[in-house]
């Protein structure tokens, strides 16, 4: 069973299920995060859906890219949560799967390409008291507890 994390399930409510992926990008000590200004300002760790015919993967590097303007290596799989959420840009409700990568971010192409996210370093402490996803603040406590290594 994957652990739920957020609101409980709201009775009389359909969700379509929502896969994701969501990274933890640790690097000399720092982790790289993103601040999404809209719809509600947020601290992240860079992630999102995973289109149709998209592997997780390749989901995970374009997401990292689209949202923090980095490419990255060795991604590794560190396991997954779920989260039932209304989502206002597609105007429905989903049961989001966010399965969570760590890998080691190589290299800055430029600024993040998807409007409204600012890509920014943060220390693990600072990281774990903003971000606002108690999934992604859960793997990333056990990573600091591991060493925090890509």
């Amino acid at each position: 069973m994957i652990r739920r994390y957020g609101a409980p399930v709201k009775a009389g409510i359909r969700y379509r299920s929502r896969p994701g992926v969501h990274a933890l990008l640790p690097l000399g000590g720092r982790l790289l995060v993103t601040f999404q200004a809209e719809p509600e300002p947020e601290w992240q760790c860079p992630g999102g859906g995973v289109d149709p015919g998209e592997s997780p993967v390749r989901a995970l590097h374009r997401e990292v890219y689209e949202e923090t303007g980095w490419l990255i290596a060795k991604p590794r799989r560190i396991g997954a949560f779920r989260r039932f959420a209304y989502m206002p840009e597609y105007d429905r409700w989903a049961e989001k799967i966010a399965h969570l990568y760590v890998a080691r971010p190589v290299r800055r192409l430029g600024p993040p390409t998807e409007p409204g996210h600012t890509a920014a370093w943060l220390d693990p402490d600072e990281a774990l008291a903003r971000l606002a996803n108690a999934g992604e603040r859960a793997a990333l406590d056990r990573l600091m507890r591991a060493g925090l290594q890509a």
